[in-house]
C-alpha cells in the first residue's frame, strides 16, 4: 500500500466471502486504527463524528463497505463531508454482488455477437428510480441486466422484464447472499421467476442476473482466433 497520505479509506469489502477482498483492502483494514463497519444502526452524522474524532487525533479510518463503495453505497455523501473538514480521502473498490453471482452461477454477462451490455439497476421502492430508468425502459434493450435490491417484489421485475420486451424464456439466475456459508444460487426464466423466489422464500439480500442469449449456439471469441492479429501476436 502507498505511505499513508489519506487518513480515511473506503474499503469495498466483497459480497460476504472474507476471500474476496483485496490486497488493498485487507491492508488498508489491518493498518487503521479505526474500522468503521456494520453502522446500519448509526446516522450519517455519528458515522462522520468518529470519522473526525480518530483523524484529528492522528490515526487512519478504514470506512468499509459491502461489495463495491461505487454501488449502492453512501460514499459521496460521507466523501462531501470530508472534503468539507479538508480530510484527504481513498477509494479502496471491490468485487460486487453481481459479478460474484456470475462467477458462482457460471455465467458470462457478455457473449460474442449476441451481448454486449450490462445493466445495473434496481427496481424502485423506498428510494425512488427516474423515470427513463424505470425497468420497463431500460428492458428494451434487450442486453444482460443486473439487478440490485429488488428482492420483495419478484412480480415487479417480471412485469417490468416482459413489458420492456425480454422474452418470456429469457434465464434468469437469483443469487441469495452470495458469497456467504449460505449462498443460494436458482435458476429460472423471466416467466417462472416469481414462482422461484416465493417458493424459497427469498425476500432480501438477493441479485437477480437476467441473461439474454445464454443458451443460444455460442460464437467464439475473436481474440484468440489464429487470422486474428493484434499488438501481442504477429
Amino acid at each position: 500500500m502507498k505511505e499513508k497520505k489519506c487518513q480515511v479509506y473506503f474499503v469495498g469489502a466483497g459480497p460476504g466471502d472474507p476471500e474476496l477482498i483485496t490486497i488493498k483492502g485487507r491492508k488498508c483494514i489491518e493498518q487503521a486504527d479505526l474500522v468503521v463497519r456494520d453502522s446500519s444502526s448509526m446516522t450519517l452524522d455519528q458515522t462522520h463524528a468518529l470519522m473526525v474524532e480518530t483523524v484529528r487525533g492522528g490515526g487512519t479510518v478504514a470506512r468499509v463497505h459491502t461489495g463495491d463503495p461505487s454501488l449502492y453505497g453512501a460514499v459521496r455523501e460521507q466523501a462531501i463531508l470530508l472534503e468539507r473538514e479538508g480530510i484527504p480521502y481513498e477509494i479502496v473498490p471491490g468485487v460486487t454482488a453481481a459479478t460474484a453471482a456470475a462467477a458462482s452461477a457460471r455465467v458470462s454477462f457478455t457473449l460474442p455477437e449476441k451481448v454486449q451490455t450490462l445493466i445495473i439497476t434496481r427496481l424502485e421502492g423506498r428510494t425512488p428510480v427516474p423515470e427513463k430508468e424505470r425497468l420497463k425502459e431500460l428492458s428494451r434493450h434487450n442486453a444482460s441486466m443486473a439487478l440490485y435490491l429488488s428482492a420483495s417484489d419478484p412480480e415487479g421485475i417480471a412485469e417490468g422484464l416482459l413489458a420492456g420486451g425480454y422474452d418470456a424464456k429469457t434465464p434468469v439466475v437469483t443469487a441469495y447472499r452470495v458469497g456467504w456459508p449460505d449462498e443460494l444460487i436458482l435458476r429460472s426464466r423471466v416467466s417462472t421467476l416469481v414462482e422461484t423466489v416465493r417458493t424459497a422464500g427469498i425476500r432480501r439480500q438477493a441479485v437477480f442476473l437476467v441473461l439474454p442469449g445464454q443458451e443460444e449456439e455460442p460464437v467464439s471469441s475473436r481474440l484468440y482466433c489464429p487470422d486474428f492479429l493484434h499488438g501481442f501476436r504477429k
